[in-house]
Parts: C-alpha cells; structure tokens; sequence
C-alpha cells in the first residue's frame, strides 16, 4: 500500500458542490465546516465602446474542488505542537488524533491550503482524512463517489501520476509550497499557473 492521492479534473468540474455537500453529510460536519471546498477563480473585465455597449475582455472562470492534500511533507504534522496531527506510514493520509489535540490551532494558520478546521464547539480540529472508512470497506471516497462529471479521482499515488503524466497542483488559486501535496490537477484551458494569476477567487470557497 502506498501513498493516497486525489486528483482533479478542473475542464470537467461544473462548480455544483455536491462533492462538498456528500462530504458534510458523510462526516456529519457542522454547517460552518468543510472539508471539501470548490473554489471558483476567475477574472477579466468588461470595457465599453464608443456606442457605450460593453464588450468581454479577457474574461475566464474556472472551478476547482480541493480537500486536504495529504502533503508528503505536511507542514500541519511539522507545526503540531502536541502531535496530534499525524501522517500514516502506510496509507499517507494525513489525520488529527481528538485525543490529543488541545485545538490551538497552529496546523490551521500553517497549512497552505486551509484543510485543518478548528470545531469550537468540540474544542479540537477536523480534517479530511479521504474518508478512511469508506477506503477500508473497498469504496470510494464521498466525495469522488458523488462527482455528477466524474471530475474527481482517488488512488495510489503512483496510479493517479501514471494515469495523469505531466500534471501538477500548481494552478491558481493553489499556492506554491514545499509541502509537496499529493493531488494532480488536470487543467481547465483557461487555467493559470500559480503565482502567475491575472484573477481572483470569485467567491467565498466554503459557500454553498
């Protein structure tokens, strides 16, 4: 067994978010909570002519669905000051222990990517954990099993990279890390590279 990995197909992705809804009901996550998030980014604007009727320029939008990365170098695991926030030897899913952590927070405002949530209410932090359960029990991830366009995949690692050969997740709005997380991006065509961007995420990611 090898390292998991997601990756996602953003020409495919239609902004739905019925993976981020599958993974709320699946975990029975608060309303505020999400694991899963679909970010829509885009940009461009609109110029007026002479005759005063606005025109399109350079406009584009594109979605991405993201969970926690499951970095092979997670700075969540790095950063925990209690150890609570562990990496698997054998799955490499990356997962909080409840039990241990004292819910300061510090994996939250170290993780690149926003995926450890901090539940107030039960005094500790949250996570995808690529929903071990289903994995165990020979199914898919919620969230890959919801998909409508099959624009999300789950596996090995070296299967997905195999499968999808020279992608990356360095498309915006991901940012450049050191992490190195375990997703593979297949690029919408209007995609651009990350620290490279022309645009903006359009609206909140956790909004539904």
């Amino acid at each position: 067994m090898g390292q998991y990995a997601f990756a996602v197909d953003s020409a495919a992705c239609s902004g739905c978010k019925t993976c981020q809804v599958a993974c709320q009901e699946a975990h029975d996550l608060p309303a505020a909570i999400a694991w899963r998030q679909v970010h829509q980014y885009g940009g461009g604007t609109w110029t007026a002519g002479e005759d005063g009727v606005y025109a399109p320029e350079g406009i584009f939008r594109y979605f991405l669905s993201l969970s926690c990365n499951h970095c092979a170098n997670p700075a969540c695991v790095e950063t925990c000051p209690t150890g609570a926030m562990q990496k698997s030897a054998d799955t490499g899913v990356v997962n909080s222990d409840p039990n241990v952590c004292i819910g300061c927070g510090t994996c939250v405002e170290s993780c690149p990517y926003g995926a450890p949530h901090l539940d107030e209410e039960a005094g500790h932090v949250t996570k995808c954990d690529m929903c071990q359960a289903l994995v165990e029990a020979g199914e898919q991830p919620a969230c890959v099993e919801s998909c409508p366009t099959r624009a999300l995949y789950f596996g090995e690692l070296a299967e997905l990279a195999e499968r999808f050969p020279g992608t990356d997740a360095l498309i915006e709005p991901l940012p450049e890390t050191d992490t190195a997380p375990s997703l593979f991006v297949l690029p919408h065509k209007d995609a651009q590279r990350s620290g490279a961007g022309t645009g903006a995420v359009i609206f909140a990611v956790g909004e539904v």
